[in-house]
């Protein structure tokens, strides 16, 4: 288990884009889906600190060094008219798993979502992935087996917001 001195979770600042890309290009090596990162860390740099801010980030450093991060944006419930939380990534280093990181980093996302009066916190997780899922069980998230993600990019995107 990590110290709780020795473990800090902050919101990412414009001079962590850099560290917090090579986590999320550790992430995408974790899912095997390195292929799949196609951006760089100025356009996160922009997306986290432009006009308009799309996305935050908490980082979590442990003895000084990054080692974890979660990068999470505002949705909406029209059935609970509130504003949620969509947790896009959740990841630690594999060296610094099981050492309640991950604990502290989803609970302060949490919290974020108490503090800011939001009906629900929600994430994707890959169906092949038991230990996250194990871990999410035991943070008392649901499992919803009934509802599947669309995803529409690429050309097929431009070609459908081409429409009309």
């Amino acid at each position: 288990m990590t110290s709780p001195s020795d473990l800090i979770l902050r919101f990412a600042e414009p001079a962590d884009c850099d560290i917090l890309f090579k986590l999320i290009k550790a992430l995408a090596e974790y899912e095997k889906l390195s292929h799949a990162v196609t951006g760089d860390a100025v356009a996160l740099k922009e997306h986290l600190f432009g006009s308009p801010k799309y996305v935050e980030a908490i980082l979590a450093e442990y003895t000084g060094q990054a080692v974890g991060f979660a990068l999470f944006f505002h949705n909406y419930s029209t059935f609970l008219t509130k504003p949620g939380i969509y947790l896009e990534d959740l990841f630690v280093l594999p060296e610094y798993r099981q050492q309640g990181i991950g604990r502290e980093l989803i609970t302060k996302v949490a919290q974020i979502a108490v503090e800011r009066d939001c009906g629900r916190l929600e994430w994707s997780v890959l169906d092949w992935n038991e230990p996250a899922i194990a871990f999410y069980r035991r943070m008392g998230a649901t499992i919803l087996d009934d509802w599947r993600i669309c995803r529409v990019t690429d050309e097929t995107l431009i070609k459908l917001g081409c429409q009309g």
